[in-house]
């Protein structure tokens, strides 16, 4: 655990907004543990053991065991091989569920949309019933601010009850609705039969934890930016991405799982860390590589294949879940200085 992770873990354990001893001595059981946002959730939940003797038991579900040993050894989490598309048997009690198994990589949703579709339907089915069979005291399902689609430019804000187009006829298309489809089946499950599930729409995510080798687009520019190599956009950039850093996003996590309301979406960005691809590129190169490296527009003849999101010009609302209590704390170039700072620590290829 780097100083900036260990840090981050110190964030989250301490924060005074989230009522931990609700969950002493509870099961608590998480999704696509060895991704990025599942496996600082796991690590949170032991550091929250470790510190104030919660006795939680920790159940993490994934696809990764070699990965999971890496992330998890020594830290009393019980882990599981599993795939989201067979249903998941549990002996004992389950108090609370993250959901956060899911496909995010754009290549794949244009390659496999068949099967992102269906991992996001029949994996999400699978865990209701779960959460219904075992009576949990809540469930969050992590949903995806793709969900919104291309809403009106003009909305200086899109809350959670706006939702704009989404091209049916695009495979691209398989990711966000699905994602709405699963929403709906969350809902569905708390009116049928009362399970206490709740949503978070969640911006794209990066900070301390995150793989060297993540292939999304923030990863690649602090990649160059360390490596000292002109950051590539295959776009002009236009796009407007809402960002979060990730012991942030966790600290809301929690914050919905214990003290959101059932059937609920909640937004989770940081509006001062949001901007364009291109702009966030010009960040990096300018302000981390002090102009050492340039941005430069390389587009390919078949864009296609790359899976990338349409266009699209939207601004998360957080009033709703800031009622809740929470605030993130850091914006886009301290994201990007702690990802690599704990790179730089932990990653031996980033060492001069």
């Amino acid at each position: 655990m780097s100083k900036i992770f260990h840090e981050d873990m110190e964030q989250i354990v301490s924060d005074s907004n989230i009522p931990w001893d609700e969950m002493k001595g509870s099961t608590t059981l998480v999704t696509g543990a060895t991704g990025l946002i599942g496996s600082v959730i796991v690590r949170a939940l032991s550091e929250a053991n470790r510190r104030r003797s919660l006795g939680i038991r920790v159940l993490a579900f994934g696809r990764d065991r070699g990965k999971a040993k890496k992330l998890f050894e020594n830290s009393g989490i019980e882990f599981f091989r599993h795939n989201i598309l067979d249903q998941l048997r549990v002996d004992g009690p389950v108090d609370y569920i993250f959901h956060c198994a899911a496909v995010t990589k754009s290549a794949e949703m244009a390659s496999n949309p068949v099967g992102v579709a269906e991992t996001n339907l029949r994996g999400t089915s699978n865990i209701l019933d779960l959460a219904g069979k075992k009576r949990v005291r809540s469930m969050v399902y992590l949903s995806s601010m793709e969900i919104y689609g291309d809403t009106d430019p003009a909305l200086p804000y899109v809350t959670e009850d706006i939702l704009g187009f989404i091209d049916l006829k695009s495979p691209r298309s398989c990711y966000p609705e699905s994602k709405r489809m699963c929403e709906n089946l969350c809902c569905c499950h708390f009116a049928q039969f009362g399970t206490p599930v709740k949503i978070v729409r969640l911006a794209q995510t990066f900070g301390a934890g995150t793989p060297g080798d993540d292939p999304r687009v923030f990863a690649q520019f602090a990649r160059s930016s360390v490596l000292g190599e002109n950051i590539v956009l295959h776009t002009d950039g236009n796009s407007y991405s809402n960002f979060c850093y990730i012991s942030d996003a966790v600290r809301g996590l929690f914050i919905v799982l214990l003290k959101g309301k059932n059937a609920e979406a909640y937004n989770i960005s940081n509006p001062d860390a949001s901007m364009t691809i291109r702009r966030m590129a010009e960040l990096v190169a300018e302000e981390l590589s002090g102009g050492k490296v340039s941005v430069v527009v390389d587009k390919p003849p078949d864009l296609s294949r790359y899976g990338y999101a349409p266009d699209v010009n939207r601004r998360l609302s957080i009033e709703k879940i800031e009622m809740l209590g929470w605030r993130p704390k850091y914006g886009i170039a301290e994201m990007y200085r702690r990802m690599i700072a704990d790179w730089v620590e932990s990653d031996m290829r980033f060492k001069e």
